[in-house]
């Protein structure tokens, strides 16, 4: 595990996103076999069919994933201070929240799955392939949201290698069983669903029983599972907004991709397309906007103010130069990549995803610094202006899709993420110049206690 107290914040910080920034490639290179295989062995179509879920999996698992990672937050504080019991009483208190989501969202999500694709007007070529891989996904949810919670847990405690061992076996394993349930049993698109829960269920409980063998801040007792309201009320406060973020992000999402319907299946196969190869391109400012959150949380709980104050700026500096090389990479060699998800030539599609690099790749540097500072300031337990923010973006994609998408087509669409970041970057930043003076004051007070007490 990583002390994220002490030693130079930037060494320590990049250390500890190095095997964060492997594990989220491996999480998402699910999606993007997902995407290649079944682009490949199935069809067009059957691609845009998957991708005409994203914005719903993301409305619901996204919630339930935001709250696991706000669960842990407070535990990474109660690390850094060096509190053993209070890391456990955590952890046992995520557990009974982390169960309260699984059933209530997996009944929610599987009733309404169906009626959700039909009021977005998904094209009825792509509606019956698309439910039938919603649901499966649906059905999934424990494992999705019983892995983050434990990964998170791990790397709140500074431990981020450990987790991306278990992704990359999880990401191997959906491979295997993707080629397997598409290519020999002929499972179509049911098959690429399934592939991705039984993979993401096996790693869970080995994750499980692993933590139970050999960490032991996270071996339990039937006494740290007594009920604390204040405890469950705190965590609440923390991984609730975490959640609302997530759904408010999605829904924008959904309401683009209603209006992304209207313009038919090459443009959803092309958003999808682009999207996937997107969500990779993105993990190194991702991960950094990650590693912040604990960063942040074990050094409020050392009351180390300065180390965060130095460990934001190198975290932007770092992230954007990053940003900037590769959305200029894939401006110019996107549309190569992504004709490895189609069989044929597919041009219009390809004409439409390159539309789709020039507006996003050459906005990748606003994206970075709102992953800084977003997770920075959950990370400092500032869950309202993240909220905020997400509205933010919510109102951009709204108006992307209502009026962009009208008036400019597939333009519209390609607008839609570069208005969301920079309307969420306006709110963070602005909040962030206040929470830095906040932790000048703070610092200067501890430094007049201890002046005092000697």
């Amino acid at each position: 595990m990583i002390d994220l107290t002490n030693g130079r914040p930037m060494k320590v910080i990049f250390l500890y996103t190095i095997p964060l920034l492997l594990g989220n490639f491996f999480q998402q290179f699910y999606s993007f076999i997902d995407t290649l295989i079944v682009g490949k062995t199935i069809s067009v179509n059957a691609l845009a069919s998957v991708g005409a879920t994203g914005g719903l999996t993301a409305l619901v698992i996204g919630f339930a994933q935001g709250m696991t990672s706000g669960l842990t937050i407070l535990t990474a504080r109660k690390y850094g201070a060096n509190d053993e019991a209070g890391v456990r009483q955590s952890f046992a208190s995520g557990i009974i929240i982390s169960l309260f989501i699984i059933v209530v969202f997996t009944t929610i999500a599987l009733l309404v799955a169906y009626p959700l694709l039909v009021a977005m007007q998904t094209p009825k070529v792509l509606l019956h392939d698309s439910f039938i891989f919603l649901e499966i996904i649906f059905a999934g949810i424990f494992s999705f949201v019983g892995f983050d919670f434990l990964g998170n847990t791990m790397r709140a405690l500074g431990d981020s290698r450990v987790p991306l061992f278990f992704l990359i076996v999880s990401t191997v394993l959906n491979i295997l069983l993707e080629l397997v349930f598409i290519l020999y049993l002929k499972m179509g698109v049911a098959g690429a669903g399934l592939a991705t829960v039984v993979a993401q269920t096996i790693t869970f409980v080995i994750l499980y029983f692993y933590i139970r063998k050999h960490i032991p801040y996270l071996i339990l007792t039937r006494d740290d599972f007594k009920i604390d309201m204040d405890e469950i009320k705190e965590l609440l406060k923390v991984s609730l907004p975490m959640g609302f973020q997530s759904s408010i992000i999605a829904i924008g999402s959904i309401i683009l991709q209603f209006m992304l319907n209207t313009l038919g299946a090459n443009a959803v196969a092309a958003y999808t397309v682009a999207g996937r190869v997107e969500q990779i391109a993105t993990l190194p400012a991702f991960s950094f906007g990650l590693a912040l959150v604990n960063f942040t949380a074990q050094n409020m709980g050392a009351k180390k103010f300065d180390r965060i104050l130095k460990g934001v700026k190198d975290g932007i500096l770092v992230s954007v130069i990053s940003s900037l090389v590769i959305g200029i990479f894939l401006i110019f060699f996107g549309q190569s990549i992504s004709h490895l998800f189609m069989n044929g030539s597919e041009t219009k599609v390809l004409n439409l995803i390159q539309i789709y690099y020039y507006f996003n790749g050459s906005t990748y540097f606003i994206l970075s610094i709102l992953f800084i500072v977003r997770y920075t300031l959950q990370g400092l337990g500032n869950q309202k202006a993240p909220t905020i923010a997400g509205i933010a973006e919510l109102l951009m994609r709204v108006f992307a899709g209502v009026v962009l998408i009208r008036l400019f087509g597939f333009y519209g669409a390609a607008m839609a993420n570069p208005l969301a970041w920079t309307g969420s970057v306006l709110v963070l930043v602005s909040t962030w110049n206040i929470e830095i003076k906040k932790l000048k004051n703070m610092k200067n007070l501890l430094n007049h206690e201890e002046a005092a007490s000697e």
